[in-house]
């Protein structure tokens, strides 16, 4: 299980999942491993996009991909989530704040 305990890890994980898309595909991970084709339809959204979702989170370390062969011989990429725990709260935050890279950021 994948703790988040500092600053500049914790601002891309609590990134990785500010976005509704993003929170559903944990979602759907969280019950079963599914594959891109199968996502993309689940959420009505386009492969490309769902792509740029799924880096984010997989950037987080929140979920992980995998390409595998069908029986038919296609190559069709899965996706599973990656346990993890963060527990959020005033004191996970004060301790964050003290490892924050705050040059060079795009915000």
């Amino acid at each position: 299980m994948k703790d988040i305990l500092f600053g500049d890890e914790l601002l891309k994980t609590l990134e990785a999942l500010s976005n509704p898309y993003r929170i559903k595909i944990i979602g759907i991970l969280q019950q079963e491993r599914q594959y891109v084709s199968q996502l993309a339809r689940m959420l009505s959204i386009s492969r490309p996009l769902l792509y740029l979702h799924l880096q984010k989170l997989e950037d987080a370390g929140l979920i992980k991909g995998q390409h595998e062969i069908s029986d038919s011989g296609k190559a069709m990429k899965y996706y599973e989530l990656i346990s993890f725990n963060i527990p959020l709260n005033e004191e996970l935050i004060a301790k964050a704040a003290e490892s924050i890279t705050i040059k060079n950021r795009k915000d």
